[in-house]
Protein backbone atom coordinates (compact mmCIF):
# COMPACT_ATOMS: atom_id res chain seq x y z
CA UNK A 1 0.00 0.00 0.00
CA UNK A 2 1.19 3.63 -1.02
CA UNK A 3 0.84 6.25 0.83
CA UNK A 4 0.91 9.98 -0.06
CA UNK A 5 2.63 12.87 0.55
CA UNK A 6 -0.72 14.96 1.73
CA UNK A 7 -1.96 12.22 3.63
CA UNK A 8 1.31 11.36 5.73
CA UNK A 9 1.34 15.16 6.51
CA UNK A 10 -2.39 15.31 7.10
CA UNK A 11 -1.72 12.64 9.49
CA UNK A 12 0.97 14.30 11.27
CA UNK A 13 -0.64 17.07 11.20
CA UNK A 14 -3.83 15.44 13.16
CA UNK A 15 -1.66 13.45 15.62
CA UNK A 16 -0.31 17.25 16.38
CA UNK A 17 -2.86 18.59 16.93
CA UNK A 18 -4.34 16.09 19.54
CA UNK A 19 -1.43 15.91 21.22
CA UNK A 20 0.63 19.02 21.35
CA UNK A 21 -2.56 21.53 23.61
CA UNK A 22 -0.48 24.70 24.15
CA UNK A 23 -0.80 24.79 27.65
CA UNK A 24 0.19 21.38 28.31
CA UNK A 25 3.91 21.13 29.59
CA UNK A 26 4.92 18.49 28.08
CA UNK A 27 4.14 19.19 24.51
CA UNK A 28 7.30 18.99 22.94
CA UNK A 29 7.76 15.08 23.83
CA UNK A 30 4.71 14.50 22.94
CA UNK A 31 4.55 15.41 19.76
CA UNK A 32 7.90 13.81 19.24
CA UNK A 33 6.42 10.73 19.85
CA UNK A 34 3.51 11.11 17.66
CA UNK A 35 5.05 12.01 14.69
CA UNK A 36 6.96 8.96 15.26
CA UNK A 37 3.99 7.19 15.71
CA UNK A 38 2.57 8.14 12.37
CA UNK A 39 5.82 7.69 10.54
CA UNK A 40 6.65 4.47 11.95
CA UNK A 41 2.72 3.11 10.92
CA UNK A 42 3.86 4.43 7.19
CA UNK A 43 7.00 2.48 7.38
CA UNK A 44 5.21 -0.57 7.92
CA UNK A 45 3.28 -0.15 4.88
CA UNK A 46 5.75 1.00 2.59
CA UNK A 47 6.63 -1.47 -0.59
CA UNK A 48 9.78 -1.95 -3.52
CA UNK A 49 9.24 -1.44 -6.69
CA UNK A 50 10.80 -4.42 -8.67
CA UNK A 51 14.25 -2.65 -8.54
CA UNK A 52 13.90 -3.45 -5.34
CA UNK A 53 13.78 0.46 -4.46
CA UNK A 54 11.88 1.74 -1.34
CA UNK A 55 8.37 3.72 -2.48
CA UNK A 56 7.64 6.25 -0.75
CA UNK A 57 8.78 8.40 2.65
CA UNK A 58 10.94 6.40 5.32
CA UNK A 59 11.19 9.45 7.43
CA UNK A 60 11.81 6.40 10.10
CA UNK A 61 15.12 5.30 8.69
CA UNK A 62 17.80 5.38 10.77
CA UNK A 63 19.87 8.15 10.77
CA UNK A 64 23.21 8.29 10.24
CA UNK A 65 24.57 9.09 14.12
CA UNK A 66 22.33 5.90 14.80
CA UNK A 67 23.88 3.10 12.65
CA UNK A 68 26.52 2.28 13.96
CA UNK A 69 24.80 1.99 17.58
CA UNK A 70 21.77 0.07 16.00
CA UNK A 71 24.50 -2.44 13.92
CA UNK A 72 25.93 -3.38 17.27
CA UNK A 73 22.98 -4.25 18.48
CA UNK A 74 22.20 -6.54 16.14
CA UNK A 75 25.39 -7.99 15.74
CA UNK A 76 25.59 -8.79 19.99
CA UNK A 77 21.92 -10.68 19.19
CA UNK A 78 23.18 -12.49 16.66
CA UNK A 79 26.21 -13.96 18.59
CA UNK A 80 23.98 -14.61 21.77
CA UNK A 81 21.62 -16.18 20.33
CA UNK A 82 23.65 -18.22 17.36
CA UNK A 83 26.41 -19.08 20.16
CA UNK A 84 26.08 -22.65 19.39
CA UNK A 85 26.40 -22.19 15.52
CA UNK A 86 29.19 -20.20 16.24
CA UNK A 87 30.79 -22.75 18.29
CA UNK A 88 30.75 -25.61 15.97
CA UNK A 89 31.45 -23.11 12.89
CA UNK A 90 27.90 -23.88 10.93
CA UNK A 91 27.76 -19.81 11.12
CA UNK A 92 30.38 -17.42 11.12
CA UNK A 93 29.00 -13.42 12.00
CA UNK A 94 31.09 -10.59 10.11
CA UNK A 95 31.15 -6.80 10.29
CA UNK A 96 31.64 -5.91 7.32
CA UNK A 97 31.64 -1.91 7.86
CA UNK A 98 29.64 0.21 10.07
CA UNK A 99 26.40 -0.15 8.41
CA UNK A 100 26.27 -3.66 7.08
CA UNK A 101 26.83 -7.47 8.90
CA UNK A 102 27.49 -11.00 7.26
CA UNK A 103 26.30 -14.26 7.90
CA UNK A 104 28.29 -17.26 6.39
CA UNK A 105 26.63 -20.48 6.15
CA UNK A 106 28.28 -23.59 6.41
CA UNK A 107 27.73 -25.91 3.09
CA UNK A 108 27.79 -29.00 5.18
CA UNK A 109 25.24 -27.93 8.12
CA UNK A 110 23.04 -26.34 5.37
CA UNK A 111 22.47 -28.39 2.75
CA UNK A 112 23.35 -32.03 1.74
CA UNK A 113 25.65 -32.36 -1.30
CA UNK A 114 23.36 -31.17 -4.66
CA UNK A 115 20.53 -30.62 -2.54
CA UNK A 116 18.55 -26.96 -1.86
CA UNK A 117 16.09 -28.18 0.48
CA UNK A 118 17.78 -26.79 4.44
CA UNK A 119 18.99 -30.15 6.05
CA UNK A 120 16.16 -30.73 8.73
CA UNK A 121 19.17 -30.45 11.81
CA UNK A 122 19.76 -26.44 10.53
CA UNK A 123 16.32 -25.31 10.36
CA UNK A 124 15.98 -24.53 14.00
CA UNK A 125 19.17 -22.48 13.28
CA UNK A 126 17.59 -20.68 10.60
CA UNK A 127 14.80 -19.52 12.94
CA UNK A 128 16.83 -18.52 15.57
CA UNK A 129 18.40 -15.85 12.76
CA UNK A 130 15.21 -14.98 12.10
CA UNK A 131 14.77 -14.09 15.18
CA UNK A 132 16.95 -11.71 15.73
CA UNK A 133 16.61 -10.21 12.92
CA UNK A 134 12.87 -10.07 12.79
CA UNK A 135 13.45 -7.34 15.53
CA UNK A 136 16.01 -5.15 14.05
CA UNK A 137 13.22 -3.63 10.71
CA UNK A 138 15.30 -1.34 9.94
CA UNK A 139 18.03 -3.91 8.34
CA UNK A 140 17.81 -5.15 4.24
CA UNK A 141 18.34 -8.86 4.09
CA UNK A 142 20.15 -10.09 0.91
CA UNK A 143 20.36 -13.90 0.45
CA UNK A 144 23.02 -14.16 -1.58
CA UNK A 145 23.71 -18.26 -2.93
CA UNK A 146 27.16 -19.40 -4.07
CA UNK A 147 28.18 -23.46 -5.39
CA UNK A 148 31.13 -24.92 -6.60
CA UNK A 149 32.60 -25.09 -10.24
CA UNK A 150 31.43 -29.42 -10.16
CA UNK A 151 28.40 -29.53 -12.90
CA UNK A 152 27.44 -27.47 -15.49
CA UNK A 153 27.32 -23.63 -15.53
CA UNK A 154 23.34 -23.69 -15.98
CA UNK A 155 22.99 -26.18 -13.27
CA UNK A 156 25.64 -24.16 -10.92
CA UNK A 157 22.96 -20.91 -11.33
CA UNK A 158 19.99 -23.08 -10.68
CA UNK A 159 21.38 -24.36 -7.29
CA UNK A 160 22.45 -21.45 -6.45
CA UNK A 161 19.43 -19.45 -6.67
CA UNK A 162 17.40 -22.16 -5.06
CA UNK A 163 19.28 -22.45 -2.04
CA UNK A 164 18.90 -19.03 -1.54
CA UNK A 165 15.27 -19.12 -2.24
CA UNK A 166 15.34 -22.24 0.19
CA UNK A 167 16.95 -20.06 3.00
CA UNK A 168 14.49 -17.63 2.76
CA UNK A 169 11.71 -19.59 3.01
CA UNK A 170 13.27 -20.51 6.18
CA UNK A 171 13.28 -16.94 7.68
CA UNK A 172 9.87 -16.32 6.31
CA UNK A 173 8.31 -19.37 8.06
CA UNK A 174 10.24 -17.52 10.81
CA UNK A 175 8.05 -13.86 11.01
CA UNK A 176 10.73 -12.20 9.02
CA UNK A 177 8.95 -9.83 6.50
CA UNK A 178 9.13 -11.06 2.80
CA UNK A 179 9.19 -6.99 1.45
CA UNK A 180 12.66 -6.64 3.29
CA UNK A 181 14.33 -10.01 1.84
CA UNK A 182 16.19 -9.80 -1.74
CA UNK A 183 17.24 -13.13 -3.06
CA UNK A 184 20.17 -13.86 -5.76
CA UNK A 185 22.14 -16.74 -6.96
CA UNK A 186 25.62 -16.13 -8.65
CA UNK A 187 26.12 -20.24 -9.81
CA UNK A 188 30.17 -20.84 -9.79
CA UNK A 189 30.85 -17.33 -10.74
CA UNK A 190 31.87 -16.05 -7.10
CA UNK A 191 34.65 -18.58 -5.78
CA UNK A 192 36.32 -17.88 -2.12
CA UNK A 193 38.59 -20.20 -2.64
CA UNK A 194 40.27 -22.86 -5.31
CA UNK A 195 37.60 -25.37 -6.57
CA UNK A 196 40.85 -27.70 -7.32
CA UNK A 197 40.48 -28.90 -3.97
CA UNK A 198 37.69 -30.54 -1.18
CA UNK A 199 37.98 -28.33 1.07
CA UNK A 200 37.82 -25.36 -1.57
CA UNK A 201 35.03 -26.58 -3.20
CA UNK A 202 33.30 -26.85 -0.06
CA UNK A 203 33.93 -23.10 0.94
CA UNK A 204 32.55 -22.30 -2.78
CA UNK A 205 29.34 -23.86 -1.71
CA UNK A 206 27.41 -21.51 0.84
CA UNK A 207 24.88 -19.14 1.28
CA UNK A 208 25.74 -15.62 2.36
CA UNK A 209 23.19 -13.36 4.34
CA UNK A 210 24.20 -9.67 4.31
CA UNK A 211 22.35 -7.21 6.99
CA UNK A 212 22.79 -3.56 5.60
CA UNK A 213 21.00 -0.94 7.70
CA UNK A 214 18.08 0.96 6.13
CA UNK A 215 19.70 5.02 6.59
CA UNK A 216 17.34 7.91 6.05
CA UNK A 217 18.16 9.61 2.46
CA UNK A 218 19.74 6.44 1.10
CA UNK A 219 17.02 4.19 1.62
CA UNK A 220 18.02 2.32 -2.34
CA UNK A 221 21.65 1.71 -1.04
CA UNK A 222 20.18 -0.77 1.31
CA UNK A 223 18.45 -2.83 -0.97
CA UNK A 224 21.16 -3.02 -3.84
CA UNK A 225 23.45 -6.47 -4.01
CA UNK A 226 26.26 -6.14 -2.30
CA UNK A 227 28.03 -7.23 -5.16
Amino acid sequence: MKYSRNVVLLSVAVVLGSACATDDPNRRAKAGAAIGAVTGAVIGHQVHDKNGRYVGAVAGALTGAAVGNYMDKQQRSLETTLADELGASKIRVTRVDEETLKLDLSSEATFDLNSDKVRADFRNSLKKVAGVVGQYDKTAIHLLGHTDSTGSESYNQQLSESRADSVSRALFNGGVDKARVNTRGYGENNPVASNESKSGRSRNRRVEIYLKSIVEGREDDAFRAPY
